[in-house]
């Protein structure tokens, strides 16, 4: 428990700057919670970086992931999914059990006591007599700010982990974001001085919201945030950019920029985020990427989505080599695996194990016979 989270009343403390929550859910040092982008410098980036090409490896023998099974068995988590989840729920539940960590999910709030109605509050505390870690996505912005609030709140404080909160944030896709494209551009000068296009409904879309920001931290990137006009990123994320000097442009064009992208990132209409009788095209023809847009690219480019996709993302980009978005999904795992294991303070057992099996490696290395 953090004990300065009980000077704050819920609306004073909804009230505090993003860099004074930021502190709050850091516990003054490094996450304890996991739920904005903004808690995450380049330095923690670097961190999960490392440590998911790490965990990666490792787990490549039985004996590697026997030992990253053996890190946290004793621990439990809630996946708390009252949105649709395909690729964020399985892979939260894949990376727990990579770490031996049990899992149990409430997906529907109709077979919950919430039906009943029980608040979301009473709900969250409920998990946290039983499980270590809730893992937990809601279609509410701000939800999982509450959640981390509340837990503070009580006698039984577990770390909140945000899968994802209304229109606003979705910091551990951004996490797997950033690694995906690093990984992409190792070979090519990393993300230093890239030109990325984040491309479709930047309004809603909380991938792009999070990407923008935690972007802000590597030296030399151009964003071309490329929307319609009524679909065009918020203000907020903007003063993000120009208080970090990251060079951006805003333009209702979107493939008269792609020759000049080192990456594309392209989202959907987010139409789950209608109200009050409103409904949106399901599709933005004049920002989609097709199969005959590939020449025009450059030859080392990156393309993501977080997917679902629709028609913003011809399937026959799939087997191009600069297609990411299926290493992308598969990222997802590693990287909140990593995060995970930061949250619970085990990387240098990582690490130790890491250096340990490599030592052992070069000492075989050498002792083999040379022709």
């Amino acid at each position: 428990m953090n004990k300065d989270f009980l000077t704050y009343d819920w609306n004073s403390f909804n009230n505090l700057s993003i860099s004074e929550k930021v502190e709050l859910f850091n516990h003054g040092k490094k996450p304890y919670h996991g739920l904005m982008a903004q808690q995450f410098n380049r330095a923690y980036l670097d961190e999960i970086y490392h440590l998911t090409n790490v965990i990666r490896a490792i787990s490549k023998s039985k004996q590697g992931s026997l030992f990253l099974q053996s890190l946290l068995p004793h621990k439990k988590a809630m996946l708390y999914f009252m949105q649709p989840s395909t690729r964020t729920y399985l892979s939260f539940r894949t990376a727990c059990q990579i770490l031996g960590i049990q899992t149990s999910d409430v997906r529907d709030s109709s077979i919950s006591s919430e039906v009943k109605g029980e608040s979301s509050e009473d709900t969250l505390r409920t998990f946290s007599s039983y499980f270590d870690y809730i893992i937990m996505r809601h279609p509410e912005e701000g939800m999982a700010e509450r959640a981390a609030w509340v837990l503070e709140h009580s006698d039984r404080t577990v770390p909140v982990l945000n899968a994802g909160s209304g229109k606003d944030q979705h910091p551990t896709q951004g996490l797997l974001d950033i690694y995906t494209l690093r990984r992409s551009f190792e070979n090519h000068g990393g993300l230093k001085d890239k030109t990325i296009i984040l491309a479709g409904d930047l309004l809603r879309g909380r991938t792009v919201r999070s990407l923008a920001q935690l972007l802000t931290h590597f030296e030399g990137i151009k964003l071309i945030l490329s929307s319609p006009e009524k679909f065009r990123m918020k203000e907020d994320v903007i003063k993000i950019l120009e208080d970090s000097n990251t060079e951006y442009v805003v333009t209702d064009k979107f493939k008269e920029h792609l020759p000049e992208a080192d990456a594309i990132y392209m989202t959907r209409v987010q139409d789950e985020h209608d109200s009050g009788g409103e409904k949106s095209e399901r599709s933005l023809p004049d920002f989609s990427l097709t199969v005959d847009d590939l020449s025009n690219l450059k030859e080392h480019v990156a393309i993501l989505h977080p997917l679902p996709r629709r028609d913003e993302l011809d399937p026959g980009i799939d087997n191009d080599p600069r297609a990411k978005y299926w290493r992308q999904e598969r990222n997802g795992m590693w990287s909140r695996a990593a995060l995970i294991i930061l949250i619970a303070d085990k990387q240098q057992e990582v690490l130790d194990y890491w250096h340990q099996i490599t030592r052992q490696v070069n000492h075989t290395a050498k002792a083999l016979p040379r022709n």
